[in-house]
């Protein structure tokens, strides 16, 4: 008999493999998340599954804008002590399945920060998604 497992207990079971992996294929970036992001980044170009990565401006730097369709836009410009989460960034790779996906995500979750210890990120994974087929 199996039993099912969660994605989250898996990648918390794979957690410590995942990150020495990473430390052995790419050294000791123990004080460079960045420097593991960039492998990570070069190595999914090189399986063709990068298709786009970018780093984003802090949330100082940050405009939320608000429209009702007439008159002006209403711009607040951040920082926002409000907000609880920050986008720091961004990775759109394209795979053949959900676990590949979950799988890269856990890769740069896993990248050692300071000390060499991970970072434990929570990376959100989300599908793209597409126009309806016109011919429907």
């Amino acid at each position: 008999m199996t039993t099912a497992v969660s994605t989250e207990d898996l990648l918390r079971e794979l957690a410590p493999q995942v990150l020495g992996a990473l430390v052995r294929r790419y050294g000791d970036f123990a004080d460079s998340e960045d420097a593991v992001q960039e492998a990570l980044n070069a190595e999914l170009a090189a399986n063709a599954e990068l298709v786009d990565a970018q780093g984003l401006a802090g949330p100082e730097l940050a405009k939320f804008v608000v429209w009702g369709g007439s008159g002006a836009p209403v711009v607040t410009d951040g920082p926002f002590p409000e907000a609880k989460e920050l986008l720091a960034g961004y990775r759109l790779v394209d795979v053949e399945m959900a676990e590949r996906a979950i799988e890269i995500a856990a890769q740069g979750s896993a990248a050692p920060g300071p000390g060499g210890v991970a970072i434990r990120q929570p990376i959100e994974v989300r599908q793209v998604l597409s126009a309806p087929d016109p011919e429907v």
